[in-house]
């Protein structure tokens, strides 16, 4: 295991892969920690360096007083590339994760050359929808929610496997002043505006049967940046890297092949 300490936030990364092969970041969305891309990472093509991190309040990373906002999870990321040395980054963030590539992209673009926002959006619900949320979670745990948010993570036919018990207790275990702390980012976060002003090729992934991020609205995220690619996974859900890594990595690895000489 290893830890970048730095002023704000002590971040619990991992890296695989080829050390000096192209850099690929992960950024992990609410409620889960690094594991998420588990499943994706053998399907990805050999000679890649993947660096995976937890969000702060999330895993192994520290969970430091909220709430947080966006642009300080922003600075997280920046903190860890800045850390490792690394241009020319492939951001790939889930949910929370792809709205801190976005924010990650507007702040710093001579860091990153490719971007990927999965199941994600410049703005996501509102922040009456967070705030309910917020107040549910501090009167009942997050226990309280977590059958909801099964329901908004995955298709039906995996709710119905026993690796769905994995997930929940992901969730669960998840600190939940650090669950709070990212929830009242994404309620306080407007990207639309700095999203539009993005030029670096994008991929933009949906899972057909999202009930947190829909199709819709991700299509309608991927609109603003000219020239963004749009996919959507059929049968998965919010987390369709879990559901369907074969398929997210061959449309994945395709956007890495385009952009391989950005």
């Amino acid at each position: 295991m290893r830890m970048l300490n730095w002023a704000e936030a002590a971040l619990h990364w991992r890296e695989d892969g080829d050390p000096g092969g192209r850099p690929l970041v992960f950024a992990n969305s609410l409620g889960t920690d690094l594991r998420l891309w588990d499943a994706l990472l053998p399907y990805l093509p050999v000679g890649l360096r993947l660096i995976r991190y937890d969000m702060r309040g999330h895993g192994l990373s520290a969970c430091p007083p909220g709430p947080y906002d966006m642009d300080a999870l922003a600075r997280d990321a920046e903190a860890l590339i800045e850390y490792l040395d690394l241009t020319n980054v492939t951001f790939i963030g889930l949910s929370i994760g792809g709205m801190v590539g976005q924010a990650l992209a507007a702040r710093r673009p001579d860091l990153l050359s490719a971007l990927v926002l999965s199941n994600t959006a410049a703005a996501m619900g509102t922040p009456e929808a967070w705030q309910a949320r917020i107040a549910a979670i501090r009167a009942g745990g997050i226990e309280a929610i977590a059958d909801a948010v099964m329901e908004r993570w995955f298709a039906a036919r995996f709710r119905a496997t026993p690796e769905l018990a994995l997930w929940r207790n992901m969730l669960t275990r998840t600190p939940p002043e650090g669950y709070i702390g990212c929830c009242a980012a994404i309620a306080g976060a407007d990207l639309r505006a700095t999203t539009a002003t993005l030029t670096l090729p994008t991929l933009a992934i949906a899972g057909a049967e999202d009930g947190a991020s829909p199709p819709d609205l991700v299509a309608d995220t991927a609109r603003l940046i000219p020239g963004a690619r749009f996919a959507t996974l059929p049968d998965t859900g919010h987390l369709p890297c879990v559901e369907a890594p074969a398929a997210y990595a061959a449309i994945l690895s395709d956007f890495l092949k385009e952009t391989a000489h950005v």
